[in-house]
């Protein structure tokens, strides 16, 4: 039996298209059915991922918020969240460093006053929350567990990260963007709290990825399988190179690694 963690974007779902093909889907329903769980390992919050890959087909599990939560057949395992008290610090230094962020949680979004946000440069930034409510800074305290953050400056993002250098993770994502997440925890740390979990060997997990932060996931499972769409340094460290995500390539990576 294996343990097979997958990414969502440029994996299992077309970034262009935003969905699953039906040899993907078949191709996962067909490893489940001979046994094998596998389990989505996203840096999306539960917010995020719900109704926009269940509606597609169902997983076993989901690592979620670069691990800050965890769950198995519908139940959560770990969830992390900022406290109260740290979540306000948080808040304070973003406004203090002019810094722009959505604060992401498992069951709502927050951002700072529309005013605030430079829609038109950060519209990259914005595009993985279309059509999403979210709550203000103000009821965020208690209630986010990582967050995205956008600048214009180097420095704001350098001097934030040097105040936090013993409690947050500070990821740079190119042009502007910063994921931000507790120290210690990440995709990997969520993967080997759920192999242990279940009792599962990590000689049986399986990684499929296609960019530059799943590299964590990659390299800490047994197996890892790149999509052919990948980054070059995804591409390189992975143990196998499957297809494109729109040429079968979640179908030919699981015949592969012989689980269908």
């Amino acid at each position: 039996m294996k343990l097979i963690f997958f990414d969502i974007d440029g994996t299992i779902i077309d970034d262009e298209k935003k969905e699953m093909s039906q040899s993907t889907k078949e191709a996962i329903e067909q490893a489940r059915k001979n046994g094998h769980i596998c389990v989505i390992n996203s840096g999306r919050t539960w917010k995020m991922v719900k109704g926009q890959v269940t509606k597609f087909t169902e997983f076993d599990g989901y690592v979620l918020g670069c691990g800050t939560m965890v769950t198995y057949q519908g139940q959560v395992l770990l969830h992390e969240s900022f406290s109260e008290a740290f979540s306000r610090r948080i808040i304070e230094a973003l406004d203090r460093y002019k810094i722009d962020a959505v604060l992401e949680g498992a069951e709502n979004n927050f951002k700072d006053s529309p005013q605030r946000i430079h829609y038109e440069k950060a519209r990259g930034f914005m595009a993985g929350f279309e059509g999403m409510n979210f709550g203000s800074f103000e009821e965020a305290p208690g209630h986010f567990d990582k967050f995205y953050a956008y600048v214009e400056d180097p420095q704001s993002i350098r001097a934030f990260s040097e105040e936090f250098s013993q409690e947050l993770s500070v990821v740079d994502r190119e042009q502007g963007f910063y994921e931000i997440m507790p120290k210690g925890i990440s995709k990997a740390t969520g993967m080997q709290f759920l192999a242990q979990k279940l009792g599962i060997s990590m000689e049986d997990t399986v990684a499929v990825g296609d960019s530059s932060n799943d590299i964590p996931m990659l390299e800490c499972a047994h197996t890892s399988i790149a999509m052919g769409n990948g980054v070059k340094a995804v591409l390189e460290m992975a143990d196998y190179v499957t297809t494109d995500v729109t040429q079968d390539g979640i179908r030919n990576a699981l015949k592969w690694l012989g689980v269908i």
